[in-house]
């Protein structure tokens, strides 16, 4: 198996946007969390989270994205498992439903770290750190508010895992909260 290095190494080739890298660290510190929480592999879960949108930058269509990614890892020699969890996240597209515990958590957490993530741009801390489930949800019923997230893939995800919506923001948060500042959060 790679390691966290070689994969990021392999991100950072096919991503220049620092808006991505740090997307993809989001994604990957809330599957750590969400491993941690589930008693499951943290380092293996984390690095599925990190590569996930691998093919984002140079196939940024629904007509090839999360296949073209899927396609990359498979001639890298990832595993067939991290291959069906990386197509599954976008399952609308690529046709793989989630199916694992962890295809689930990839779906619901890919895009409801950049939602919470925007909630904490414009708190006055800028900070995950003083972040309430309260003040999420207050965003999360503004539409006009971070347009460009899926609600209605996390709420099926929420469904998909049987987790309530709040359980799964406080979660995210948490897990967010020790890599704010790389995801250029914070004071």
């Amino acid at each position: 198996m790679f390691t966290r290095e070689e994969s990021m190494a392999f991100l950072k080739e096919h991503n220049k946007e620092d808006m991505h890298i740090r997307h993809a660290i989001a994604v990957e510190a809330a599957m750590k969390g969400f491993a941690r929480h589930f008693g499951e592999d943290e380092n293996y879960w984390g690095l599925i989270g990190l590569m996930h949108d691998i093919d984002w930058e140079e196939y940024p269509s629904t007509e090839t994205h999360p296949m073209k990614g899927g396609e990359m890892l498979t001639s890298l020699g990832y595993p067939e498992d991290f291959v069906h969890a990386v197509l599954a996240h976008g399952w609308e597209y690529s046709g793989v439903k989630p199916e694992t515990l962890c295809e689930k958590t990839l779906y619901t957490v890919d895009e409801l770290t950049g939602f919470i993530t925007a909630v904490a741009l414009v708190r006055p801390s800028r900070s995950l750190m003083d972040l309430e489930v309260k003040s999420v949800k207050k965003k999360w019923k503004d539409k006009g508010f971070a347009r460009a997230v899926n609600r209605d893939v996390i709420e099926k995800g929420s469904e998909l895992m049987g987790e309530p919506l709040e359980v799964l923001i406080e979660r995210t948060i948490e897990s967010l909260k020790p890599v704010e500042k790389e995801l250029g959060l914070g004071a």
